[in-house]
């Protein structure tokens, strides 16, 4: 009896170590409105993440110095690992946009979503292409 407790005891805690360290970088979902991507997304709101070359913590900063020089964006946190923006669009929309640092898989998983409306003729897809231009150009 004690060395099948030990063992459902080991189980758990192997489960919930694996689900701490996936939680780290797991974003949340799209919802059913077309307005957002995300890289984790298995459906039309599926986006690749950055991938990175080098260092992930210096390429963690160079992203957060592209969103910093950005003028339609504020950053409202930024951690080691994470950084959390607002977008404004040119009729003062504010979009949600949250990247965060995969360093195990040399990734940098993003997602953007309105948070306003429905539709957003693909204004979120487009401003994260660009910012992945800006990070891969640099």
């Amino acid at each position: 009896m004690k060395t099948e407790l030990m063992k459902v005891c080991l189980l758990a805690l192997v489960v919930l170590m694996t689900t701490t360290v996936q939680a780290d970088t797991l974003l949340p979902p799209c919802p059913g409105s077309p307005n957002c991507v995300s890289s984790q997304a298995i459906d039309g709101h599926r986006i690749e993440p950055f991938r990175i070359t080098g260092d992930s913590r210096s390429a963690f900063e160079r992203l957060r110095r592209i969103l910093s020089q950005r003028s339609d964006t504020r950053i409202t946190a930024a951690g080691e690992t994470t950084i959390r923006v607002e977008f404004r669009t040119t009729l003062e929309f504010v979009d949600d946009g949250l990247f965060m640092l995969d360093a195990a898989n040399n990734l940098i998983q993003v997602r953007s979503a309105a948070r306003l409306g429905y539709w957003n003729l693909g204004k979120n897809r487009r401003r994260m292409e660009l910012i992945r231009k800006s990070f891969v150009a640099k």
